[in-house]
């Protein structure tokens, strides 16, 4: 891709309501913008690196069996009538009348219209499990969407409803998705951890959740560095600087932001909507469910808060909207010829890369590479033969020859 024709330019002035990091880079690197509080447009280069956020999520959800489908944003309230939770959820769910008369709210969660659907195919324990995940946007009326990507109003969302005979499997596929989620994250760069923690608004049961550190979180984590005990201090029996409940070591104090969260909801909406089956004995029992979510944009926005510089946003490997950030410094026709030249072979080779062709100054380029970014930035300029390889996390740089920068740049992927 051209710089010169890529829409969404680098920016210096920006809202002041703007008070989170993520929101300040993304906006000014021109991967979002802002609609209004809590509702973000993706740009070219914020929906690449969306895409792939998506794509491995998508991925290790398919790996654990999940089935994609796709749910309406519109529900009506008379299926939410059936759970209790139309005037429950009224404080955070968009709600309003339609020209038909009839009562809508726009999806702040999915459980009743998926257990609604589920509900005409399950008859007998020979239909469960199933597993079902969607990638949707969700609407909430948030009081404080004031931190960019991590809280918004419209946001994507995965979340998958899996529907079992039993507890006993539920507790089966629930350790599975947890294991899945920690591969997620790891697959993203990020460094999460499991956190136990309170249902909160979506359910009544326990959760776990699945923290960053962040000094931009909103939560507070209780955990201890010598093993992988975590509480989300709501629910923690012990303070900072108390003893671990599990291996004996002091536990300390961290913001965190919560990537993803998953639910164990047994029958709570089987009960409330009827979603029954017969068991092998020919009785009547209602169908075990959970539930797995994770906010794309909320990873994004997480991953920008964790790996940043006072220069910029740090991209990790698998989330960099491009792969080569290729920056044209040469003032020569013959070296200008050069580096087009190397940019199609980039792209001969596979290698997916943003070409800096711009005619500005060579300052400008060199700040807008490291406020975007990209994993690694290629270097051409009149003052030596050779390429400058520089891995935008830590800045260091090497001179290589031409012919070797392609191996390196897959070397680096690999």
């Amino acid at each position: 891709m051209l710089q010169s024709k890529l829409f969404g330019k680098t920016r210096k002035d920006i809202s002041q309501d703007e008070k989170s990091v993520n929101a300040e880079l993304l906006t000014r690197a021109g991967f979002i913008s802002k609609q209004m509080a809590g509702v973000y447009s993706y740009l070219p280069l914020g929906l690449k690196t969306y895409r792939k956020v998506e794509q491995i999520i998508r991925e290790e959800m398919d790996e654990i069996g999940g089935q994609e489908v796709l749910l309406p944003t519109l529900q009506a309230k008379s299926l939410w009538d059936q759970t209790g939770r139309w005037e429950e959820l009224e404080p955070i769910m968009y709600q309003f009348t339609d020209h038909h008369g009839t009562k809508i709210g726009l999806g702040a969660t999915h459980e009743e219209v998926i257990t609604d659907i589920v509900k005409q195919y399950v008859n007998s324990y020979k239909d469960l499990p199933i597993y079902l995940y969607q990638i949707q946007n969700k609407f909430r009326d948030e009081k404080r969407a004031k931190s960019g990507l991590l809280r918004g109003r419209e946001f994507v969302m995965k979340d998958l409803y899996s529907f079992h005979d039993s507890e006993e499997d539920l507790n089966k596929y629930y350790k599975i998705t947890h294991q899945a989620y920690l591969k997620v994250f790891k697959r993203l760069g990020l460094e999460a951890f499991s956190v136990e923690a309170s249902g909160g608004a979506m359910s009544k049961h326990n959760s776990h959740e699945f923290m960053v550190k962040t000094e931009a979180g909103e939560d507070i984590t209780i955990l201890c560095n010598s093993c992988a005990w975590a509480q989300n201090k709501e629910i923690a029996n012990v303070k900072a600087g108390d003893k671990c409940p599990d291996c004996g070591k002091k536990v300390e104090e961290a913001k965190t932001v919560e990537a993803g969260n998953i639910f164990h909801l047994g029958n709570t909406y089987s009960k409330g909507m009827d979603l029954k089956f017969t068991d092998k004995d020919g009785k009547q029992k209602e169908v075990i469910m959970g539930s797995y979510g994770i906010g794309l944009g909320r990873v994004m926005g997480t991953i920008v808060e964790a790996s940043h510089d006072k220069d910029g946003i740090i991209w990790t490997k698998t989330t960099t909207p491009y792969q080569v950030h290729l920056l044209n410094l040469a003032k020569s026709d013959k070296r200008k010829k050069e580096a087009n030249k190397f940019y199609m072979s980039l792209k001969e080779a596979d290698i997916d890369v943003l070409h800096d062709d711009r005619d500005i100054s060579f300052g400008k380029k060199l700040k807008d590479a490291d406020l975007i970014g990209i994993c690694l930035q290629i270097i051409i300029s009149d003052k030596q033969e050779e390429i400058e390889f520089k891995i935008r996390a830590d800045k260091t740089t090497s001179l290589i020859s031409i012919k070797n920068v392609i191996d390196e740049v897959k070397k680096y992927y690999s």
